[in-house]
């Protein structure tokens, strides 16, 4: 076989190899940003609200417990776990068109692997380096969609 030719089927095989590794649009950034903007008003404002004021009576109450914030973040988690492991998003992420996958599979993933990346979302969000990541990145991973295994992908309606 000549050169050229060998060249030509080298560069096909190539570009076949890089349309099947990117068969996923990833999830920019801002959106990500505006999404959980728009969770953490739809979802979590809402659950501080009922513990602050119908379970706990007040703000000063609430202000003085140290089990009512943990309380509202672990509700906020199952339920935040619950969405995503039904419908792969929450009301945020719908709305901004984006779904969180399976990075082998992108098929929806189980309740435990969802809780399991809210918590090590909280961990990343807290050493602020996890939320970093997907800058340096080409998948735009963050470091709690790599602990898990999942990709934050956009979605075509």
């Amino acid at each position: 076989m000549r050169f050229r030719k060998l060249k030509k089927q080298t560069k096909q095989n190539n570009s076949k190899k890089q349309n099947q590794k990117t068969k996923y649009i990833y999830a920019s950034y801002p959106d990500k940003i505006k999404a959980l903007i728009t969770d953490m008003f739809m979802i979590y404002a809402p659950i501080l609200y009922l513990i602050a004021y119908v379970v706990m009576g007040g703000k000063d109450e609430f202000q003085s417990s140290q089990f009512a914030p943990f309380i509202g973040v672990t509700l906020y988690g199952i339920i935040y776990s619950v969405l995503i492991s039904k419908f792969g998003q929450t009301p945020g992420k719908k709305a901004y068109e984006l779904k969180v996958v399976d990075d082998k599979t992108g098929e929806n993933i189980s309740f435990f692997r969802a809780f399991c990346r809210f918590v090590s979302f909280l961990f990343s969000a807290t050493i602020l380096l996890g939320l970093l990541t997907p800058f340096y990145r080409k998948d735009k991973k963050a470091l709690h969609d790599i602990m898990c295994s999942t990709i934050e992908i956009k979605i075509k309606n």
